[in-house]
């Protein structure tokens, strides 16, 4: 806003101004009582008894009760452009078009994205049919490493229950036999002996006769070492390779196993991989098909048609307008559509007077649009944290979005109409009271000044920023001085004075001859601009710097009415008094 510009304004120009201001307070008030000041005279007020309401001002827009916010639903990192805006305050049924977003973009991705899908389908299609035959593959291996297992322990079976035990019968015959032949060569050999004895054969047959003798006994020999070949030999050798043969069987079939669990576990982990890599691309796919379809805003309901940068947000300039060729970002609020002829106020409740402020208080409402009605109001609700937004521009200034109810006749009102409202705290029947001015903290007393200089300590209530209610110590018709006195060593007892709502501060001790102690009040209060401008001449270089302080922090937290208002006073109180040391605030 306008007033947080007052930072970069020079030091002496706020020093000024400052002085000027507080210097205008008697004379103004002065003037609210009808009376002209002699020269020379002491600004004075009287005690009033009479009706005093305690309100609480405050500023805002209209908006309605039940609102339908239509968003910008398009996901994207940066903006999307409004190619085409239905105007505001048109009247529109469900269905309607609101806004038209730029969809250019989304159309190339859709396009894009379609041959990923379609890309991503196809190698899906390619790892299921490849898992179909990795597993017929692998029962295929499986099965024939099963057979040829079977078939090493059948080869095994076979040679110790019928191989081997059948050529061992056959060696045993082999001996018996030659056993046999053995014998009747003998017997035939021995009975050619005694026929060569009586010379009944000749010498060639009985030689005969020896020859087969000894090839007899020579079989016999062959056959037990045929037998013995075999026991000791070819069975053990045949028994280790037929019994490494099932071995190599059953380790060549767990391989199979293991290596066909491998192939289809690694097949089925690509067909996921393909089939999650399929439902990616055809989200993404949906989601630019969505983000294409938001680009067209259609109305959810019928209502009448607000930018939502219309409201009091745009008036404390913190959006821009909404227009065509303007940028939105995603769930950006762009329109709201009143769904009733209920309203509300929005208004901003300074932390200083939210004490003040509960909810069910009622308001009096004035539209800027409507000056010649008043409507009227309940606070329904007060935010439970500062506003973010506007601590974050300036924060030192904390306001609290607060909502009020308008009850009763509504016609005329229309959403992002300026208000002012008018909080009423307290209505009091029979007070008596004096401007705020007027009161003082001597010792942490509030006390107020008499024309004669005497000090009286008085019981303080609420106040209104303009006057405040006294509760104790002072009767109607008894005269204060509107500007208390700078200081005054014996009445004051070597303390600052400070407004009746600021606490003290520890005061700070200063050598001899570097001036008296100074309170550091939290808010700066009314004061003589001729005394407050001797005081600064005379203040110290840090007392100087805490004077700047107070009065930069209390101008830079007004609002532009509230500066407004004080350039009219500052306006209205030329002439005598109004300027510093004029004789309105001269002693």
């Amino acid at each position: 806003m306008k007033f947080r510009k007052l930072n970069s304004l020079g030091v002496v120009a706020v020093i000024l101004t400052g002085i000027v201001l507080v210097a205008l307070g008697g004379v103004v008030m002065a003037r609210m009582q009808g009376e002209e000041l002699p020269e020379g005279a002491l600004a004075t007020f009287a005690a009033r008894r009479g009706p005093l309401p305690i309100t609480v001002n405050v500023t805002g827009a209209i908006a309605s009760q039940d609102v339908v916010v239509v968003k910008s639903e398009v996901q994207t990192r940066g903006g999307v452009t409004v190619l085409w805006l239905i105007d505001q305050g048109v009247q529109v049924k469900e269905g309607d078009l609101l806004l038209q977003l730029d969809g250019s973009e989304f159309e190339d991705l859709v396009v894009d994205q379609e041959i990923q899908v379609q890309n991503a389908n196809a190698a899906l299609i390619t790892a299921t049919e490849q898992l179909a035959v990795t597993e017929n593959q692998a029962k295929s291996d499986v099965d024939a490493a099963d057979l040829a297992f079977e078939l090493a322990k059948l080869d095994l079976a076979k040679f110790v229950e019928g191989d081997y035990p059948a050529r061992i019968k056959e060696a045993e015959a082999q001996v018996t036999l030659a056993l046999g032949d053995l014998s009747r060569a003998e017997n035939t050999l021995r009975g050619s002996e005694r026929l060569a004895e009586k010379d009944f054969i000749t010498a060639d047959e009985l030689e005969g006769d020896r020859l087969s003798a000894l090839r007899a006994k020579l079989d016999v020999q062959l056959a037990e070492e045929a037998k013995m070949v075999l026991t000791e030999f070819e069975y053990k050798r045949t028994m280790a390779e037929l019994e490494s043969d099932v071995s190599q069987a059953e380790m060549a079939l767990e391989r199979a196993k293991r290596k066909a669990t491998a192939d289809v576990v690694q097949a089925e982990a690509s067909l996921k991989a393909r089939e999650l890599e399929h439902s990616r691309q055809v989200a993404k796919l949906e989601e630019h098909r969505r983000n294409l379809e938001a680009t067209k805003i259609l109305a959810p309901a019928a209502g009448t048609v607000v930018y939502a940068t219309s409201g009091k947000d745009s008036y404390r300039g913190r959006e821009e307008p909404l227009q065509e060729g303007s940028m939105v970002r995603e769930r950006q609020e762009l329109i709201h559509l009143p769904t009733t002829d209920s309203f509300m106020a929005k208004v901003d409740v300074h932390e200083s007077s939210l004490s003040k402020v509960r909810e069910g208080l009622p308001v009096r409402i004035t539209i800027d649009a409507i000056p010649d009605k008043e409507y009227y109001g309940r606070v329904s609700f007060i935010a439970p944290m500062p506003d973010a937004q506007s601590q974050w521009m300036n924060p030192e200034l904390k306001i609290y979005d607060t909502h009020i109810q308008i009850e009763g006749d509504t016609e005329g009102l229309r959403s992002g109409n300026s208000c002012e409202a008018e909080i009423v705290v307290e209505e009091y029947e029979d007070a008596v009271y004096i401007p705020v001015q007027a009161v003082v903290r001597v010792g942490g007393e509030p006390v107020v000044y008499r024309p004669d200089g005497a000090t009286q300590t008085v019981e303080i209530g609420m106040d209104n920023n303009r006057m405040i209610r006294i509760m104790d110590g002072l009767a109607e018709g008894e005269l204060v001085l509107l500007n208390p006195p700078l200081s005054d060593p014996s009445s004051l007892d070597e303390e600052e004075y400070v407004s009746p709502t600021t606490k003290l501060a520890p005061m700070k001790e200063k050598p001899e001859g570097e001036g008296r102690p100074e309170a550091k009040p939290e808010a700066k209060p009314e004061r003589g601009g001729e005394d407050m401008r001797k005081r600064f001449e005379n203040a110290t270089p840090d007392q100087r710097d805490q004077m700047r302080k107070q009065w930069e922090d209390r101008l830079k937290d007004m609002t532009p009415e509230q500066r407004t208002k004080m350039m009219e006073r500052m306006r209205q109180g030329g002439g005598r008094g109004g300027r510093p040391g004029g004789d309105a605030s001269s002693k």
